[in-house]
């Protein structure tokens, strides 16, 4: 297995909330995303790319209020109560999602640890470049798993879509994860051979450290 650090999942109440949180914290305008008709959400994106993570990227969701309702659970508990409550107060950190060169492989190496991270759904999304098309594993009942710190899995086709996303003046230092099962996360992050990613025993958090033009910004879930 050979995971990487694809891209963060901040949950929003709003793209327009989102959005006035993003320039308000990072001192930036996220770029343009999608619609999501799989799970009825759209998102804003923009670059993290730094020497550590060539390719990484923040991605800003929301459900979409003009979607129609997809008909299942929605992946990373954006149909969580406790989740929707929190992000009502404000946008936060709640996950991140590891690419793989075969995301078939990857959920079979977590089952042998125990973990159902869920089954591979094909998704698309339209951009100017073209279509984004890509396979995700996603739980039926959405659920991220460890607060968030076992990512979800992606496999992309041919196009990633960091190849149009301009430098946003955003790099991401780190992310390092918490949570009272470190042993049995560090395990599964090596079953994925995901390096790079710190884990630690205690509280459930995920903290991303950005180097921002306000700054250094650390952003964390909290608990979420």
């Amino acid at each position: 297995m050979n995971a990487e650090l694809d891209h963060l999942v901040i949950a929003a109440d709003s793209l327009e909330q989102g959005v006035a949180w993003c320039e308000a914290t990072l001192g930036l305008t996220p770029g343009p995303g999608g619609e999501h008709p799989l799970m009825g959400t759209h998102n804003r994106l923009f670059s993290l790319a730094h020497e550590r993570f060539p390719r990484a990227y923040a991605e800003i969701i929301a459900i979409n209020p003009k979607a129609p309702p997809p008909g299942r659970t929605r992946w990373f508990d954006l149909d969580d109560a406790a989740l929707q409550a929190a992000v009502r107060e404000a946008p936060r950190l709640v996950h991140f999602v590891a690419r793989t060169p075969d995301a078939g492989a990857a959920l079979k190496a977590l089952a042998h640890h125990g973990i159902d991270r869920g089954a591979l759904l094909p998704a698309l999304r339209e951009t100017p470049q073209g279509t984004l098309r890509w396979q995700i594993s996603v739980r039926e009942d959405g659920q991220r798993l460890f607060y968030g710190a076992l990512p979800t899995l992606i496999e992309w086709g041919p196009v990633h879509p960091a190849d149009a996303l301009p430098d946003s003046g955003v790099r991401l230092q780190s992310l390092r994860l918490a949570h009272p099962r470190a042993d049995d996360l560090r395990a599964a992050h090596a079953a994925l051979g995901l390096e790079g990613v710190a884990v630690d025993p205690g509280t459930p958090n995920l903290a991303a450290t950005l180097l921002t033009p306000r700054g250094l910004v650390t952003l964390e879930s909290k608990g979420l």
